[in-house]
């Protein structure tokens, strides 16, 4: 092997690292236009069937058929944030409430304890302030700040919110739009599996967001006729929540649980502890006990086995590693990134002997 080799090895290794960072650094400083793509990417995945159905169904053209999906969506988010806006608003003025008498007596006891001890140590409390410069060393300034934080961060949303519809919907109206983005980098003797890969893939997520939706159906009916009976205020809104809560695997239910019990309790607190608060309490805890046998043996088994064509077993391991690696990032797309990659696999391995066992059930 002669220099010339050598060197032209090198300055390739080198041109390579040096593309590689600079595509790295380039997808960094792009990484929120990534995240809008991922959130458009699934928006348009759960809004296909609705989109398939209109156009099949009701014969809807393709642009009506996406804008009304788009619509549907869009109400579906402003009604969830309707409903949990008042809720916020109704804890927070229970809360408020909470031993205010108790909180007046504490404040008077200790300004006077305060007052008694100046007097007695002959402290001049104006004086000591002034000589202390607390006000003068305050930095007024944290308040517009503040202020300033939260104008932009509301900005911030907005522009995201509005990307992320701009993008769903040219996602749902141009169905090959992603497909061909993709295959513009893909070698033409790899373009059909690529194809078939992704039209799996679309299939199967959409599939598995839809069952996530009766996933979190069934246990908002549960969780809202158990709350009924025992009387509990706010409890469709308070069953929606928890439901929706539960989207995050393993730690959603114990969350939603938690969050479920407070509300209970705050929403009871004009009422007697022991004889109303911790009876409903109990209840409470025996409806979030039997949701979750009946979500974790039923409905979560057969919404992951049938969607996404994965073994219950093989799911709860994912879903641990996933969440051991990246945390609950991790758990909430291990689902969907595990059954892309097994298409994958099964489109370009398939012959490949792990690769058959692995992917039987696609």
């Amino acid at each position: 092997m002669n220099s010339k080799i050598i060197a032209y090895g090198i300055l390739r290794a080198v041109g390579v690292i040096v593309a590689v960072s600079l595509i790295l650094y380039f997808l960094y400083q792009i990484q929120s236009v990534i995240v809008y793509l991922l959130i458009a990417g699934v928006i348009s995945l759960i809004g296909r069937p609705i989109v398939m159905f209109l156009r099949r169904r009701l014969k809807f053209n393709n642009t009506i058929a996406v804008v009304a999906t788009m619509i549907f969506l869009v109400g579906v988010f402003a009604g969830i944030i309707s409903l949990l806006i008042p809720l916020l608003v109704e804890q927070g003025q229970n809360l408020s409430l909470l031993n205010i008498e108790q909180l007046k007596s504490n404040i008077e006891s200790l300004y006077t304890e305060t007052i008694a001890y100046l007097e007695i140590n002959h402290i001049d409390a104006e004086q000591a302030i002034k000589e202390s410069k607390l006000l003068s060393s305050m930095d007024y300034s944290i308040i517009p700040n503040f202020l300033n934080s939260i104008v932009s961060g509301l900005g911030s949303f907005s522009i995201g919110l509005m990307s992320v519809l701009f993008i769903a919907f040219f996602f749902l109206k141009d169905n090959n739009l992603f497909q061909q983005g993709i295959l513009t980098f893909v070698p033409n003797n790899k373009e059909l599996n690529t194809k078939r890969s992704i039209e799996k893939i679309s299939d199967l997520l959409s599939r598995y967001f839809v069952g996530l939706f009766f996933q979190i159906f069934i246990l908002f009916v549960i969780y809202t006729i158990g709350l009924l009976i025992i009387g509990v205020e706010n409890a469709v809104v308070i069953a929606f929540l928890c439901a929706l809560i539960n989207l995050i695997p393993y730690l959603g239910p114990l969350i939603g649980g938690v969050i479920m019990m407070l509300l209970v309790m705050t929403s009871n607190l004009g009422e007697g502890f022991s004889d109303v608060v911790l009876h409903k309490l109990s209840y409470t805890f025996m409806i979030i006990a039997f949701a979750q046998l009946i979500d974790n043996f039923f409905s979560q088994p057969f919404i992951f086995s049938k969607s996404v064509k994965s073994h219950p077993l093989e799911i709860f391991l994912i879903i641990i590693i996933a969440g051991l690696l990246f945390g609950v990032i991790g758990m909430v797309v291990a689902i969907p990134f595990y059954t892309s990659i097994k298409v994958i696999l099964k489109e370009f391995l398939s012959d490949n002997k792990m690769v058959k066992k692995l992917t039987s059930r696609l």
